[in-house]
């Protein structure tokens, strides 16, 4: 351990797991890291475990801290979002300098990462709203990090975080997003992807146990081999680990000893709430946060437990059919569910003025972070060819893998329907392909019912203008702009 003499390149406050971890992180990589947490207890136990790991500087009190950095100083908060991040700024701003460095990375909600930089600006400090994604492990091996805010505090701030973070072919899965809350918005809309890739990966798992009744180490099996393939994934790879867990107590697969209740902790419904606001139809990523809702409401699903299911059909005799139809599904409704996030993220950049690049998340997000998976790398080049690509699904790779996987998905979720087996997000998702692809769709009976009543007014197919119908009066139509 370095001495209290010593300057610090970085500093970490929060020692959680995850900011042990990431202050571990930066040790490894041979910076000297300034230590504080409100119990200096936790700050004791980084070191008794970890001093190996590199240069640490302990500190009790927030003065000592901000003391122990170097010029400009920068300081990463890890601590819960909210109320809590708000106190520790103050308390550290109040003790900084000018041209210093606050980071949070955490996950903040980007309203107030906007708010917490615009505040911040006016005294004079830098403040960083950074995604950082990849969990524990990620934290300590190499995260993906998703840094906002200044430009000139990446010029100071950049090469610590890129050092640290994970590499995919020499490339720092780490870049500067944008101005203000533009990282914590790209992770926040990460993290609706990843809601809606493990829904749709659970929906796979129910299919072959429900549908061709396969037992979970025959599933393990089916994901340990998908993940050699174009579902190449973090989340494909710990699924099949998952499911080839045996029970210690019981001897029971592990899944089936956990309640079929998936918690969450926010930022999905943030996701879709901000979606909503942008007018970006996230179905997927909806129908993941609904779905994860539903599996909590025990109560309500005990008492429907005999409502009737209607005639169901006869379960798939060709397993090796339907399993490839299901892997079929899987990747086409996994690329609506990337396609709607980087939607929202082209949306928020226009509303907020941030200029972002679709590629540059493309990149970043290929390591370190829980959705890396092996076709982000066409969807790097999908960008790269066409920057102001209209959707991802119209890029040539992704439209030529859903035309190849476009009957096995409508098998897929006909066959579990006519099962009764729930596939919100497989269905909507088929259900966003084709309407995207529809020419025609029944929002012009919504608008003339809205012109009814309420006058909306509407738009003509064979004349420019807005009109109304007179309905209540002799229905003859006027043009109203």
């Amino acid at each position: 351990m370095a001495s209290s003499t010593a300057r610090a390149q970085i500093g970490v406050t929060g020692l959680a797991v995850m900011g042990s971890n990431i202050a571990r992180n930066f040790a490894k990589h041979g910076y000297t890291v300034a230590l504080h947490n409100r119990s200096v207890a936790k700050t004791d136990a980084l070191l008794a475990a970890h001093s190996g790991d590199g240069e640490f500087i302990r500190t009790e009190t927030v003065t000592e801290f901000v003391a122990a950095l170097e010029k400009p100083r920068r300081v990463l908060i890890m601590v819960k979002a909210g109320d809590a991040t708000d106190a520790v700024i103050e308390e550290l701003a109040a003790a900084m300098e000018p041209g210093d460095i606050i980071i949070d990375g955490g996950n903040a909600l980007y309203t107030d990462t906007i708010r917490r930089e615009a505040a911040l600006r006016e005294r004079g400090l830098n403040f960083v709203g950074a995604g950082i994604s990849g969990g524990e492990e990620g934290a300590l091996n190499g995260p993906s990090i998703m840094p906002g805010g200044p430009v000139e505090s990446y010029e100071s701030l950049g090469p610590l975080l890129e050092s640290i973070a994970a590499q995919v072919d020499g490339t720092p899965c780490c870049t500067h997003i944008g101005p203000d809350g533009s990282g914590h918005f790209v992770k926040m809309v990460h993290n609706g992807i990843e809601y809606a890739d493990m829904q749709l990966i659970g929906e796979a798992y129910h299919l072959f146990r429900a549908a061709l009744d396969l037992d979970p180490k025959q599933i393990a099996d089916i994901f340990t081999q998908w993940n050699s393939g174009d579902l190449e994934s973090y989340l494909v790879e710990i699924t099949a680990e998952v499911l080839g867990r045996v029970d210690a107590k019981t001897g029971k697969p592990l899944v089936d000893v956990i309640v079929d209740a998936a918690e969450q902790k926010g930022t999905g419904r943030w996701t879709v709430k901000s979606a909503l606001d942008l007018g970006i139809p996230v179905t997927g990523i909806a129908e993941a946060v609904f779905a994860r809702a539903l599996s909590g409401s025990r109560a309500q699903r005990a008492a429907a437990k005999d409502l009737a299911a209607g005639e169901l059909a006869a379960k798939p005799a060709d397993i090796a059919q339907f399993t490839e139809d299901i892997r079929q599904a899987l990747y086409a409704s996994k690329v609506v569910a990337y396609a709607q996030g980087f939607d929202q993220i082209a949306a928020g950049s226009a509303e907020y003025g941030w200029d972002l690049k679709p590629g540059d998340m493309a990149t970043i997000w290929r390591g370190g972070c829980i959705i890396r998976a092996r076709f982000l790398n066409r969807i790097k080049e999908a960008y790269e060819t066409d920057p102001a690509l209209p959707s991802l699904i119209l890029a040539p790779y992704f439209r030529s893998a859903i035309e190849t996987a476009i009957d096995s998905w409508r098998r897929v979720v006909a066959t579990a329907t006519l099962l009764g087996i729930p596939v919100p997000a497989f269905a909507s998702s088929l259900s966003y392909y084709d309407a995207l692809r529809a020419q025609r769709l029944p929002a012009a009976l919504t608008q003339a019912q809205r012109d009814f009543f309420g006058a909306h007014t509407y738009e003509r197919v064979d004349a420019e203008g807005k009109y109304h119908t007179l309905w209540s009066e002799d229905r003859s139509e006027v043009r109203t702009g």
